[in-house]
């Protein structure tokens, strides 16, 4: 599996990530979910340069030329609830993309919130069958969500590439998917942090980026 981290380049992700990361910026929701919305167009233009391409004659007021076109077909898959800012980023770059919807979430299985179970409960997606598939999820901790997401979403047929993008990762996470995606699968992530604490957050993070778009749930 290839794994781009976009901490390790100089770009505007990093300014996006410092906001998103900084306590005080977090107590506005709204300028929140605006920088996970812009993680997200940035990542999907990175993506859409390694997409394959077909020239389209486009007539203009005054002549015709050819432009190249996006020739796959792209389905953009989200992690429901805290993927639905970042899924949106990317539809305003893909936005003739076919879309699906994966409600899979994390519930700790002992006393003490140490120890995660993942729960699939809701799908709705077309068939991934030779298309090229995005799964977009802004928390990669563990990565059984996404393990969770992408195994749910196979079960609908065989895509032609797969392609997984994550707002903050860690070795964990990354190492879970290299387990359990195909090889030619590609990761991308804005940062890539060193772990998480004993109840399983990402360190240092930002927290839980559901929580911090939408608001505390029960």
């Amino acid at each position: 599996m290839q794994v781009i981290n976009f901490s390790e380049q100089n770009s505007c992700l990093n300014q996006f990530m410092a906001e998103i990361r900084d306590k005080n910026y977090q107590k506005n929701r709204l300028l929140f979910r605006n920088n996970i919305r812009r993680i997200g167009e940035v990542m999907a233009y990175e993506i859409s340069k390694t997409l394959t391409y077909k020239p389209k004659t486009v007539n203009t007021p005054l002549g015709s030329l050819d432009i190249p076109q996006v020739k796959d077909e792209v389905l953009l898959a989200t992690v429901l609830r805290a993927g639905l800012p970042f899924h949106e980023g990317f539809l305003h770059v893909f936005d003739h993309a076919e879309n699906g919807f994966v409600s899979a979430f994390r519930m700790y299985t002992n006393r003490e919130h140490t120890e995660v179970g993942i729960h699939t409960e809701y799908m709705a997606a077309p068939s991934v069958k030779g298309k090229t598939l995005i799964i977009v999820d802004p928390m990669l901790a563990t990565g059984g969500s996404m393990v969770a997401a992408y195994e749910a979403l196979l079960k609908t047929g065989k895509p032609a590439k797969v392609h997984i993008a994550s707002v903050i990762g860690t070795l964990e996470g990354v190492e879970m998917l290299q387990k359990n995606v195909a090889e030619d699968t590609t990761l991308w992530c804005a940062a890539i942090d060193p772990g998480m604490n004993e109840h399983k957050y990402i360190v240092p993070g930002f927290g839980d980026c559901g929580d911090l778009c939408y608001g505390e749930k029960l």
